[in-house]
């Protein structure tokens, strides 16, 4: 058998040349007689293992205690049981409370350990509802906690070791996470023992014919050139023609680099951006846009209603009142209204943002004329997940306010979003029906696997959206699936990949 020992690692090469065909090998061992430390002696084994020179003999599942700073200290000083005991005892009745400041103790801690004691019978309450000793000394669990906790000043406690009555003891007061504040950490280990292989038999005997101890020298160090020492060592040879460990560079998620992007472009135009919470109401999420409370018209929209709270205290005046008045009969708008009685605790229930459009109109009452809003956001709507649509996901949402602007304004930005921002090279409007637009458009994109699909909705606010709101000139909107935009920009086919757990993808995917 052919094997390349130089290429061995020195704790390999020590590992092979100590041990013997039929000899049980552990980490115990490599410590004691090797000086191995912990993580020496697993990644012995590992790399052994994996040539097959050893192989896993026995595994072995172990429990162990280790002493915390607060076992140590209780060690020392005392359990929070015993202070109080001998607190009492020294002081005589005291209430709870009393007791832990005096002790500096946690209520909880007084709470448990006064429990303990009284259930040995060494304290009690008295007519006057104080804490008093009632036995002269203490016994049994008690003083068996402190001798266990003395033990485990010497090191680590084996649970094969302890007698039942100390497991008992030390399993009041450990734990396996979130010890910090338990006097014992519990620790499991598999401890595994190994075996030389026929194969790792072989590799000791080429070891020692090509005469490799493991203590050659593997860098150069300022130390050894300082020293001379380097002059009578031997070296490992170096390969030059390994390959070289991977590198693995930081780098930013292409799908959050490119919504940045389309800020900093959005921003550049001279647009400001609008944010807002993911929970909205009733009221902003579809009655401020003219959407009718019980109408079909809202069935485009299926929400996710939040569970707990269910409704939002209060909504904004004078925006509710004249928001329900333009609902019922048209308010100051010269519409009709939709003939209804605004249900105003409807109007207050909670649901996940279902359309970016809620921060347009959470915009208006505060916008600027001439004005322009624009915002990247992220809506929540039961949908069936394919390779175009997602049950959440972004839109960019914004706003023109002006005295000019009209129809083929939007046209104009339309455009540059498909071209400019999501690279599309074919565009087309369709009218469309949207209940707070008219009139209503469509934008649609073609792409090169997935050919036609609509890139979002666009129009102008009707009179009975921006008038109670406090508005008196046309405003632009849209709200563009930002998710679909940036398929065409990072030469995606499916919007599941801009959220793929797969880390390998998100290294390679680059924006522009």
């Amino acid at each position: 058998m052919d094997i390349d020992v130089k290429n061995l690692h020195p704790l390999e090469v020590r590992l092979l040349r100590h041990v013997s065909l039929g000899e049980a090998i552990d980490a115990t061992r490599l410590i004691s007689e090797l000086g191995y430390n912990v993580g020496q002696c697993n990644q012995s084994f590992s790399w052994l293992e994996a040539k097959g020179f050893v192989k896993e003999e026995a595994r072995v599942r172990r429990t162990l205690y280790e002493l915390t700073d607060v076992g140590r200290f209780q060690a020392q000083e005392g359990t929070p049981a015993e202070r109080i005991f001998y607190f009492l005892k020294e002081h005589g009745p005291a209430t709870l409370p009393k007791i832990a400041e005096s002790l500096n103790l946690e209520q909880s801690e007084v709470g448990s350990s006064f429990g303990l004691l009284s259930k040995g019978g060494f304290v009690g309450m008295n007519e006057a509802n104080n804490a008093e000793a009632k036995a002269r000394e203490l016994e049994g669990m008690v003083l068996l906690t402190r001798e266990v906790l003395k033990k485990g000043l010497e090191g680590l406690l084996d649970d094969d070791a302890l007698s039942s009555e100390e497991k008992t003891a030390i399993s009041r007061i450990a734990k396996k996470r979130g010890a910090a504040t338990s006097p014992f950490k519990i620790i499991e280990r598999d401890e595994v023992t190994y075996a030389l292989t026929e194969a790792g038999q072989q590799a000791k005997e080429a070891i020692i014919k090509a005469k490799i101890s493991g203590d050659e020298l593997g860098l150069v160090t300022s130390e050894i050139l300082a020293s001379g020492s380097w002059k009578n060592a031997t070296f490992r040879p170096y390969a030059l023609n390994a390959p070289t460990s991977r590198l693995i560079v930081g780098r930013h998620n292409a799908y959050a680099d490119y919504l940045q992007w389309v800020k900093d472009k959005l921003i550049s135009l001279g647009f400001e951006e609008f944010d807002g919470s993911l929970v909205e109401s009733e009221f902003w999420n579809g009655d401020a846009l003219f959407m009718p409370q019980f109408h079909s018209a809202r069935d485009i929209h299926d929400v996710y209603y939040v569970k707990e709270p269910r409704h939002a205290k209060t909504i904004e005046e004078p925006w509710l009142s004249q928001v329900a008045k333009t609902h019922e009969n048209g308010w100051k708008t010269q519409s009709r209204g939709w003939g209804y009685t605004f249900d105003h605790e409807f109007t207050r229930r909670q649901v996940l943002r279902s359309q970016g459009t809620v921060l347009s109109a959470r915009q208006l009452p505060k916008a600027k004329v001439p004005g322009k809003y624009f915002g990247v956001v992220r809506c929540f709507r039961y949908d069936q997940v394919d390779a175009t649509h997602g049950a959440d996901f972004y839109q960019t949402e914004g706003i023109v306010l002006g005295e000019d602007v009209n129809l083929k304004n939007l046209l104009g930005l339309l455009k540059m979003f498909a071209e400019e921002i999501a690279g599309a090279e074919e565009v087309r409007y369709v009218p469309g029906y949207f209940p707070f637009t008219e009139p209503s458009i469509e934008v649609h994109i073609k792409h090169p696997a997935l050919g036609w699909f609509e890139l979002g909705g666009s129009g102008i606010f009707r009179p009975e959206v921006t008038g109670p709101l406090g508005i008196d000139v046309p405003v632009l909107a849209w709200g563009l699936g930002i998710d679909r935009m940036a398929l065409m920009h990072l030469g995606l086919n499916d919007l599941r990949e801009l959220f793929t757990p797969n880390i390998e993808s998100v290294r390679l995917r680059r924006g522009k």
